[in-house]
């Protein structure tokens, strides 16, 4: 038994991770050919759209269990949850059996939904029914409660009590045996925020509580997954995994430097021009990325150094490249605007035109801080030389090229979103693997892996909130919230900062992308009953929560920094405060000047 083990799990990696390569493939690929064969006047592939939809689905659920395996799944702490402590502790304890519990519910209710789907069978392509492309959702639920079973404990005796937990929930949830379920509500929910704090991943709790909610109104758990399905077959998330793939690639290559090289020589001259240069580099790859801790993560250990090697100092470094991570989120193709359109459905194209402007001020006021800041130094700065910016333009010409592409591709009608966003990809990969040679064709595995990981974690996050606001709107919750600020709040100006501090705050306690799920349909009728036209909210509610990873005591990236500098937080607060003031101000005037956002529109 003991010589068996080992092959099964190397056998199960290696067919998760084959399928995560070729689901990533054939969802780049699709795209890519229907865009090439309408050029040439072709056909393309049958039913391809919903073919690349449903394909989202799979790199979703793929991905999940890919960062279930790997300890990666989005969480509030940074401490890795599932392995075996070498103390026994109460918190991590619970947290390990309530995602267990969590994840068991999730995959029984997927199973539900794809037994009625077998029963009353659709196509969604030819030959391809839709229980066959749903049937994923519990396989990669039940395939990532096997990785917790396996990784949570090495005593046998705690996984025996885990499994058990789940047993007796499954008696307590089918019993009638309780007919007052707020006692069960109450202590349910109690368990799933202590597991939250120390380290359940996000989904577990958005999930965790959209069940118990269910459960007490006798609603079957399969309305969890049947708006996982719906939201994550919508016709343009596919471009989250599709940029987010070519963000990497980049971010993988010799691009950073070669883009740094260049602002350096544009800005060199200029008194603070290497804080300069990682603002827009900064901006330019989180916007690729979508996701402002990948920026420090990846770029952060390139960045600090350049910078410290220059003479600035230690907090001013840190504050700079933690603030500039989360920059860039309101330009394309940003995929929290991308997920705003969907969710509310405003518009994609009118956000992106929207938030040029805005994401413009907001890059030239910190940067524009930072060359006030360093005035009080005398700093030797380059010498402007036209040569210098010519072999410089030239050397990146090919990644300056992408942020017109994708411009092209999303306003010229030609192709579409997800078609724009897997022609990205595609030329990202001839660029650094054939004209740069930065890049070999083995390194891809890694890369593409890697960003399945990343994109599963976040997908199922979308997934499951996405049930947690189908109660809350079946709940009637934004009539009764409607109802009390028409009565509350008389004053444009006055919901308008009362909607300031409320995004700043979610901004400190939820990632964007549930945040945006579970709170727009709160807010879009608020937005609306107070004039507030739906694309500047857009504005408003990105440049906040993008506010809001940097707020302290617990924005999301200032954990990021500490984790990635190796800094405890009071320094990463004191770091980070001065750039938050500049930033603060900047939202506020995008909040209550409506024309700095819908002034291109109009």
């Amino acid at each position: 038994m003991p010589h068996n083990k080992t092959p099964r799990k190397l056998s199960l990696k290696w067919g998760e991770d084959i399928l995560a390569l070729t689901v990533f493939f054939l969802l780049a690929f699709i795209p890519f050919f229907e865009a090439v064969s309408r050029l040439f006047g072709g056909s393309g592939v049958p039913a391809s759209p919903v073919l690349v939809q449903h394909l989202t689905l799979w790199i979703g659920f793929v991905g999940a269990v890919l960062a279930t395996r790997q300890n990666r799944l989005l969480a509030l702490s940074i401490k890795p949850l599932f392995r075996p402590d070498e103390d026994f502790h109460i918190g991590r304890w619970l947290a390990k059996n309530v995602s267990f519990i969590v994840i068991i519910m999730l995959m029984w209710g997927s199973f539900n939904l794809v037994q009625i789907e077998y029963q009353y069978p659709v196509n969604i392509a030819p030959n391809i029914p839709r229980w066959f492309a749903m049937s994923i959702m519990p396989i990669g639920f039940g395939l990532m409660a096997v990785q917790i079973f396996y990784s949570s404990f090495s005593n046998r005796m705690l996984r025996s009590v885990m499994l058990m937990m789940a047993i007796m929930w499954w008696f307590i949830s089918l019993s009638d045996a309780f007919n007052d379920n707020t006692f069960i509500l109450i202590a349910g929910s109690l368990a799933i925020l202590i597991s939250l704090y120390y380290g359940a991943p996000i989904f577990i709790g958005l999930g965790g509580i959209a069940g118990l909610l269910f459960w007490s109104e006798y609603i079957p758990i399969s309305a969890i997954p049947a708006e996982t399905y719906r939201i994550v077959v919508s016709p343009s998330l596919p471009t989250i995994p599709l940029f987010t793939l070519a963000g990497y690639i980049l971010a993988e290559s010799n691009a950073s430097m070669r883009i740094v090289n260049l602002f350096r020589v544009l800005f060199g001259w200029i008194p603070g021009g290497t804080p300069i240069v990682i603002v827009f580099l900064c901006g330019f790859f989180t916007a690729l990325t979508g996701g402002s801790g990948v920026t420090i993560l990846a770029l952060g250990g390139i960045l600090y150094p350049l910078l410290r090697k220059e003479g600035y100092s230690d907090l001013f470094s840190l504050g700079l490249i933690t603030v500039s991570g989360s920059l860039g989120l309101l330009f394309p193709p940003s995929l929290p605007a991308i997920i705003f359109g969907v969710t509310a459905g405003v518009s994609i194209k009118d956000i992106f035109i929207a938030g040029l402007i805005p994401g413009f001020i907001l890059i030239i006021s910190v940067a524009g801080w930072s060359i006030l800041q360093e005035r009080k130094r005398k700093r030797l700065v380059d010498k402007i030389s036209l040569h210098d910016i010519f072999n410089a333009v030239w050397q990146a010409k090919w990644e300056m090229l992408i942020p017109i592409i994708v411009l092209f591709g999303i306003f010229s009608g030609f192709t579409t979103l997800v078609e724009t966003a897997a022609l990205i990809v595609f030329y990202v990969f001839i660029v650094e693997v054939f004209i740069f040679k930065d890049l070999k064709i083995s390194d891809f595995p890694k890369i593409v892996l890697d960003c399945a990981t990343l994109i599963g974690g976040v997908l199922i996050i979308l997934g499951v909130a996405m049930g947690l606001t189908s109660y809350l709107v079946d709940a009637q919750i934004p009539i009764q919230l409607l109802g009390w600020v028409k009565s509350a709040v008389t004053s444009k100006f006055v919901f308008l900062l009362m909607l300031n501090i409320f995004l700043l705050a979610v901004g400190c306690l939820m990632d964007i992308f549930s945040a945006i799920i579970v709170i727009v349909p709160l807010i879009m009728p608020l937005g609306i009953y107070f004039g507030v036209d739906p694309v500047h909210l857009a504005i408003i509610f990105i440049a906040n929560l993008e506010l809001g990873f940097i707020t302290p005591p617990v924005g999301l990236n200032l954990f990021l920094s500490a984790y990635r500098f190796n800094r405890d937080m009071p320094t990463i607060y004191k770091a980070t405060l001065p750039f938050f003031i500049v930033r603060f101000i900047v939202v506020l005037l995008i909040t209550y000047v409506p024309i700095i956002s819908l002034g291109l529109l109009r």
